[in-house]
């Protein structure tokens, strides 16, 4: 109190005095001052603050800057506690932040932040701050607040974020040989919250040496005109950097597409399609697409084109021979081929030039100076009203200025005479058929010549041509297209002479009227399959068979094609059109096209395809021209089968059988294999065996030749019934030379037909053994099997004898042990011989053999004593023989319709204790015997019985 001095005191009675004026009690004196009396004397002013604030606090600090500083002041100052600053309070949107009195006397204070301040999550705050001052004693009762004020606070960004691009990668194309301002745009972004932080200022190509540069947009321009062929594609690496200078942790692949000029066409065709045969139809263009640089169109036609005229004939046919092929497609029966294979039978075209390197195609060329004469036994003699002409034919136009006749077939007179009773020839590339007809069939004026005019005749391509004539009508069927002639001239008739007439092919006889006989009108060309066929015409069924190409063109499933898809084919599928309006629908349509050889062996090598295509726009022709593309197919090899026939390669039968109405069967036993290895395709059936990989395949003719002398018609024959073919689709001819069984059938067939094949010799007495040999083919002779030789050996039937000496004769069924035969049955729907002779002929062998070894018996117990017998009867019963005194000569089998095949085999020794001779009557004659049929089994045994007589006028005792 002292300290405060006189002023402080007089403070003390004012407010002393006051509290008494008011009322509030009694005379007071200065220490008994009540608390709420003293309150209000003392803290009477509010404490005072700014009205606003703005605040900046970077982002993870806790400190803000206020602008002004925050300072609250107090009027009641220097009061204690009344004068004084306590606290600073917050108010609104639950600020992160806190405020802090630094000193209570001064009002001085801060705003710092509760945790960390996140730019990104907000960048600003506004609240309201107020100022509290002490009160009026240190409980704080009695405090006062100042007025509100309003802080903003901004938060400052951190460059802590780097760029990222908006797209993992960039595709763009640019048309080669131009300049861009910009080929395409890319764009980063940043987190950061500040524009300082977040904008992008700038782009850099991180790839060095490309001919691309970038601004800080992003855009990316060519630096250089590009070059489709110089390079297709770039990839240009890309980097980003914010305006703090901070860049990206991750560079972007941009892909940078070169397209070539807009020029129309087809595109993402391959220039070459491997086909795998036996694989059936595969697409040719999956992936192809028309480009027309986005013009309006109205309509595609697209044409595709397979060309194979350097295959085969013209495309990939079946290469069989015509009369397999007629066969095969059924035909009638009784054609002539006049141009088959040369052979020892065939030998008229052995003087022609051939060409059969092209899988066994027979194909003849022609050159002007090359003929045929047809042997009048092959020459049909009668071709009726009715009749055929069929053959393969490529011919191109023919040298100078008026070309002379070119003819393919000719029938005219030998000899005196030149005149032509049926032709077929080219003449200024119109095909002409002449038939002249006697006076004996007609006698008025008739049709004679008939005209056709194509562009086939002289394309340099192959066509097949039919002429089928039904007098007076011809017509004509090229490819298996009728054609009517335009041109019909009519003649008289022939009159009937006694002149022979000569065939001719490729050439026309002229006998007459010339000092000497020779060719004229000769061909120039290639002919194939040249046949005829008198007394039936063929049907339009049969000739598309024989002309049938087996490769061609295919829609990939069809019933997926559009509907707004119009297409169309050829007749040899080698041509296919398509029309559309619809692009993407023409587009679709042409990745169906397919190619499908339906060959099971087909004819290797490449292929051309050719596309042309015409595109219409509204109101116009033709708008853009497409331009034509050429592609290949390259059928691959097929794999190559390996026929093998197998089987006994020799046959031992006694004569007996020979001269049997059936005679032997030479290929009871044979078996026919074909294989392909296993590291080859298999485009075909096949059977799977443990190391043996067997395809299933056709043949096309087997060949049985007789080896050594020909066949003796007057003795014996080779061939093979009707109705062993019936069924099949076989045919037989047969010659002294051997047997041919031809047409296209399956190896389980033609080893049926050739395992009845019959061989007969009805004098076999002079014949010892006949060999055969056996060949197959597939494709006529395109796969060839191994040459198969087979022996029949023939076991001769001793004569009868009445008294042979010093030599013993052993029987047709007895042969020694060391010549095994080979047993073979008969069919019983072949041989006459009934089920049980076979018992019938091993019991009369076995009592046969019985009676023997009782006679010798005999003989010994005579000459030797008691203890000799019993020795000689523990003996095997196959006893010892004396060949020197023993003849026998026994035929089982006199009364059996035919010789079996069951021969029982005799050891005979020397034996020097015999003594005598023992002859045997032999039976009757077997000429009468094999008149002789007994049906049951015991008169059989008691008639062999019977018939085996001793003749002891010869045995010595």
């Amino acid at each position: 109190m002292e300290m405060l001095g006189v002023p402080f005191a007089l403070v003390w009675v004012v407010l002393g005095l006051s509290c008494i004026l008011a009322g509030k009690g009694s005379q007071v004196t200065m220490p008994n001052v009540t608390a709420g009396c003293l309150l209000v004397t003392v803290n009477k002013h509010k404490p005072w603050i700014e009205t606003s604030y703005h605040g900046v606090i970077t982002e993870n600090m806790d400190t803000v800057l206020l602008d002004p500083p925050l300072v609250a002041l107090d009027k009641d100052a220097p009061v204690p506690y009344a004068g004084e600053i306590c606290a600073f309070k917050i108010h609104g949107q639950e600020a992160p932040f806190e405020a802090v009195v630094l000193n209570r006397t001064s009002g001085e204070g801060v705003l710092r932040a509760k945790g960390p301040v996140d730019c990104e999550t907000q960048k600003e705050y506004t609240f309201i701050i107020q100022a509290y001052d002490c009160g009026a004693e240190a409980s704080g009762a009695s405090w006062k607040k100042s007025h509100k004020a309003v802080v903003h606070i901004q938060v400052d960004d951190v460059n802590e974020f780097s760029p990222v691009f908006r797209e993992p990668m960039y595709h763009a194309s640019a048309m080669e040989g131009k300049i861009y301002d910009s080929i395409l745009q890319v764009e980063a972004w940043d987190q950061d919250c500040s524009p300082q932080y977040s904008q992008i200022c700038n782009y850099d190509i991180v790839t060095s040496n490309t001919p691309f540069a970038i601004d800080r947009n992003g855009n990316i321009r060519n630096t250089e005109r590009l070059s489709y062929d110089k390079k297709q594609r770039y990839k240009v690496m890309v980097t980003a950097f914010d305006c703090g200078q901070k860049r990206a942790t991750e560079s972007v692949a941009v892909h940078i597409d070169v397209k070539p000029v807009c020029k129309p066409g087809w595109q993402g065709w391959n220039k070459q399609v491997d086909y795998e045969p036996g694989t059936g139809s595969k697409q040719l263009f999956p992936k192809m697409h028309l480009e027309t640089c986005d013009g309006p169109l109205s309509a595609v036609r697209a044409m595709v084109e397979l060309q194979t005229s350097h295959i085969g004939k013209g495309c990939d046919r079946e290469t069989y021979s015509e009369k397999s092929m007629q066969k095969l497609c059924g035909a009638a029966s009784g054609s002539t081929d006049l141009l088959p294979a040369p052979s020892i039978s065939t030998n008229w075209t052995a003087s022609l030039l051939t060409d059969s390197g092209r899988d066994s195609d027979l194909i003849f060329n022609f050159d002007g100076r090359q003929a045929a004469n047809v042997p009048e036994q092959v020459v049909p003699q009668n071709l009726t009203d009715q009749f055929t002409i069929a053959t393969w034919m490529k011919h191109g136009p023919s040298p100078g200025l008026r070309a002379e006749k070119e003819t393919l077939l000719c029938n005219s007179d030998k000899t005196e005479m030149n005149r032509h009773h049926y032709s077929l020839y080219v003449h200024n590339c119109r095909l002409v058929f002449l038939l002249r007809r006697d006076f004996t069939q007609v006698d008025t004026f008739r049709p004679a010549e008939f005209h056709w005019k194509l562009e086939q005749i002289c394309d340099k391509e192959w066509h097949y041509y039919v002429i089928n004539v039904e007098f007076p009508a011809v017509t004509l069927f090229v490819d298996g297209v009728t054609y009517e002639p335009y041109l019909v001239t009519d003649d008289w008739p022939i009159h009937p002479s006694s002149i022979d007439t000569q065939l001719t092919v490729g050439a026309c006889w002229q006998g007459g009227e010339v000092s000497t006989p020779r060719f004229t009108q000769f061909f120039r060309g290639s002919l194939s399959g040249l046949t005829i066929r008198p007394g039936r015409i063929e049907t339009q069924k049969v000739i598309s068979c024989l002309q049938a190409c087996k490769e061609g063109l295919d829609i990939h499933s069809l019933e997926s094609l559009g509907k707004d898809i119009k297409f169309h084919f050829n007749p040899a599928q080698s041509v296919l059109v398509m029309e559309g309006e619809d692009l993407e629908s023409v587009n679709t349509a042409m990745a169906k096209v397919s190619y499908i050889n339906s060959r099971q062996f087909p004819t290797a090598g490449l292929r051309q395809l050719h596309i042309t295509t015409t595109v219409q726009c509204f109101g116009e022709d033709i708008c853009i021209s497409i331009p034509d593309i050429k592609a290949l197919v390259m059928v691959l090899p097929p794999s190559e089968p390996r026929i093998t026939i197998a089987g006994s390669d020799q046959l031992v039968r006694p004569a007996a059988d020979l001269r049997g109405v059936m005679g032997v069967a030479p290929f009871k036993e044979l078996r026919i294999t074909s294989t392909v290895t296993k590291g080859d395709g298999v485009p075909f059936r096949a059977v799977y065996r443990p190391g043996v990989l067997e395809a299933m395949h056709n043949l096309d003719y087997c060949d049985v030749l007789v080896i050594g002398e020909e066949l003796n018609p007057e003795q014996e024959s080779l061939e093979i019934h009707h109705s062993s073919l019936m069924g099949k689709h076989l045919d037989a001819t047969n010659s002294t030379s051997g047997i041919s069984i031809y047409g296209v059938d399956s190896m389980a067939h033609y080893e049926e037909a050739l395992r009845q094949v019959r061989y007969r010799n009805w004098r076999p007495a002079t014949l010892s053994n006949r060999r055969f040999r056996l060949t197959c083919s597939e494709l006529n002779g395109r796969y060839t099997s191994n040459e198969f030789n087979l022996e029949v050996s023939l076991v001769h039937k001793a004569a009868p004898v009445e008294h042979v000496n010093h030599m013993a004769v052993q029987s047709q069924y007895m042969r020694s042990v060391h010549h095994p035969l080979m047993v073979h049955s008969v069919n019983s729907h072949i041989s006459g011989t009934p089920p049980a002779a076979t018992v019938v002929v091993v019991i009369c062998i076995a009592a046969l053999v019985c009676i023997v070894v009782l006679g010798i018996y005999r003989l010994h117990s005579t000459h030797q004593d008691s203890s000799k017998r019993e020795e000689d009867g523990a003996k095997d019963p196959e006893m010892d023989w004396d060949d020197s005194t023993l003849t026998i000569t026994v035929n089982p089998m006199e009364n059996v319709g035919e010789p079996q095949t069951v021969e029982e085999e005799v050891n005979e020794e020397e034996e020097d204790e015999q003594v005598g001779d023992i002859t045997s009557a032999e039976s009757d004659d077997s000429d009468e015997t094999e008149e002789e049929e007994d049906d049951e089994k015991e008169v059989k045994e008691s008639k062999l019985k019977s018939k085996l007589e001793w003749d002891s006028s010869s045995i010595t005792y």
